[in-house]
């Protein structure tokens, strides 16, 4: 796989999912493309540090006592006309509640992707393809509504807990979220409650 994102701009008449779909199958790799801002997104294959430090984090919470937590799964977000707005699948995730029947129901209707308002706490570690979630995945999260986003920014070397999203108008790409919590890595970063304070030293050696 390519060390940077192939970036495919999906036709209006096209469905995100079936082009996703189209992707992997067309790959020699084992792939999951994503689906944010009307691109499909091939993403980097990840390194070591960037996979050990987001099951550190994910550990992290499940120390705490979150047991919904998570990663690997594909997440949804839809417009208000019901059409697909990003197809996600975040680093690590805390879930509200475990797939109801209602949410499997929607993942076997969309393919495999389930509902993005299962999603409590999303977060995402960055790659080579940094301006990916400092960008559009960054609006897309508060865009969906997603009330918590962590982002380990290796390329600036920074942490960040982005709370209180806001959607001003009916584009997504304006949505941001108003509060930004960051510290330098290898900082602790505070977490609003019922969330732990996380430990970013295990990115010192990225």
């Amino acid at each position: 796989m390519s060390a940077e994102p192939i970036l495919e701009p999906v036709m209006m008449q096209q469905d995100p999912i079936d082009l996703l779909i189209a992707i992997e199958e067309a790959s020699v790799a084992p792939i999951r493309p994503e689906y944010v801002e009307g691109m499909a997104i091939v993403p980097p294959t990840p390194n070591d540090n960037h996979n050990d430090g987001a099951f550190e984090l994910g550990f992290q919470f499940r120390s705490a006592g979150l047991r919904l937590v998570g990663m690997g799964n594909g997440y949804r977000a839809a417009h208000k006309d019901g059409r697909t707005m990003a197809l996600l699948i975040p680093d690590f995730y805390v879930r509200r509640r475990r797939p109801t029947e209602l949410d499997e129901s929607y993942r076997k209707a969309h393919k495999g992707w389930y509902p993005i308002d299962m999603i409590a706490l999303v977060g995402e570690v960055t790659s080579t393809n940094h301006e990916t979630d400092t960008g559009p995945k960054f609006r897309t999260y508060a865009a969906a509504g997603v009330p918590v986003y962590v982002l380990v920014d290796r390329h600036a070397k920074t942490a960040h807990c982005y709370t209180d999203p806001v959607l001003p108008g009916d584009d997504p790409t304006e949505a941001y979220y108003n509060t930004d919590t960051k510290v330098d890595l290898g900082a602790p970063l505070p977490l609003p409650a019922p969330y732990p304070t996380l430990d970013t030293a295990p990115f010192l050696d990225a």
